[in-house]
């Protein structure tokens, strides 16, 4: 094998970048891409949007700006939270009805 002719040390060095690689290809990678498609969504809110807070409010969007957005929870009852604290309504489908 080619790995009997390379010292401990090089041997030691080739596994440590390795387990780098795989903990960036399998963990650090894929964590960042669902960061950039969460933040996608959350600058495409528009007002009238159906949306659940990471508390499980679900509401409708009524007003946004950079940071916030205002939302109606209940007819005239309206609260404001930070964009980063708005998650997607999770999609139902037949596997999770009952």
């Amino acid at each position: 094998m080619i790995l009997l002719d390379i010292s401990t040390g090089w041997k030691t060095a080739i596994m440590f970048v390795a387990m780098i690689a795989v903990f960036y290809f399998f963990m650090i990678r894929p964590q960042s891409e669902q960061a950039k498609k969460e933040a996608a969504y959350r600058d495409g809110l528009k007002a009238g949007d159906r949306i659940m807070t990471t508390g499980g409010i679900h509401a409708t969007i009524v007003s946004t700006d950079a940071t916030q957005a205002v939302l109606e929870v209940a007819p005239g009852t309206r609260i404001k939270v930070a964009k980063t604290n708005i998650t997607p309504i999770p999609e139902r489908t037949k596997s999770t009805r009952r």
